[in-house]
């Protein structure tokens, strides 16, 4: 139980980390310019880790350093650009309700890659937590469905770049429980994660460039996010999944959507819908089951 709370805490950062994100995109600085900026800043703050863990860095797997790619160049760096490109090629609404589709992907690659057992129990209450996830979502998700338009070029590029985003990060889940049976603490996970993301980063970043300047108000909004979502929230969310299975640390990221109606209810004055407090009781309900089941 307490590993799932750690992830709950993590998502509640994450949800807390909306509310500088998304207005900062629309007041100037680029996805690429935010996401390569909290790399850089993410592997700066935690070098001092990796300096004194460097013997283990030195000894690792090839196997490992691959885990680290995934979790890092995918999870880390491209998925949260493909997601955020999605946004601007297709209809939000669709992106995420796709997204919904993330701790499917984490639950069997679990089941696959890491052997976890899947039972028939199991998969009902988190199919319930899943529509309570969609619940919670769906004043975000309906009103858009109405409005879609025919299939372009241009969808169909904004839908796989949602799924390769679901994909990727579903994998991040895995492999980074894979790195934490490995050995490898909190710090250590996510130098190597944010560390090959910013390795990742360099070559697009090359090609297409990446505009800085030095506005304090931008840079400090940066910074926050670092702090609060990257060193304290990955802490938590390592934390963890240390102590859990991937499918259930899948099961506790449902929770970021509860989170995040909850910071803006209060933040915001956005009041929860009925729907999305059923959504909410569905959600809860079904994790404490498994948790109590001990599924």
């Amino acid at each position: 139980m307490k590993g799932f709370l750690f992830i709950v805490a993590a998502c509640l950062l994450w949800a807390l980390d909306t509310l500088i994100r998304y207005p900062l995109l629309f007041s100037g600085p680029s996805a690429q310019r935010i996401v390569f900026t909290e790399h850089l800043l993410l592997v700066l703050f935690l070098l001092p880790f990796a300096w004194k863990a460097r013997a283990v860095f030195w000894r690792a797997q090839v196997s490992h350093l691959f885990w680290f790619l995934i979790i890092g160049g995918l999870g880390s760096a491209y998925a949260t650009l493909a997601f955020t490109k999605a946004f601007s090629l297709i209809n939000p609404s669709l992106v995420i309700l796709l997204q919904k589709l993330q701790p499917l992907v984490a639950i069997s690659l679990a089941h696959f890659l890491l052997g976890e057992r899947i039972k028939v129990s199991f998969l009902f209450w988190a199919l319930l937590a899943l529509f309570g996830a969609f619940l919670i979502s769906s004043p975000d998700i309906l009103p858009g469905l109405n409005d879609i338009n025919s299939v372009s070029k241009e969808a169909l590029f904004g839908y796989g770049l949602t799924l390769f985003a679901v994909v990727a990060w579903g994998a991040s889940t895995v492999f980074g429980k894979k790195l934490s049976s490995a050995g490898y603490d909190e710090s250590q996970i996510m130098f190597g994660r944010f560390f090959t993301g910013l390795l990742a980063l360099l070559p697009l970043f090359g090609t297409i460039g990446v505009e800085f300047d030095f506005n304090f108000a931008i840079n400090i909004r940066i910074l926050a996010m670092v702090l609060i979502s990257g060193l304290a929230g990955m802490w938590l969310y390592y934390m963890g999944l240390k102590r859990v299975s991937a499918r259930v640390s899948a099961l506790a990221e449902m929770f970021f959507p509860l989170c995040a109606v909850t910071i803006n209810w209060i933040f915001l004055n956005k009041a929860l819908e009925p729907i999305q407090i059923f959504g909410a009781v569905l959600l809860i309900l079904s994790s404490t089951m498994i948790q109590l089941l001990k599924l």
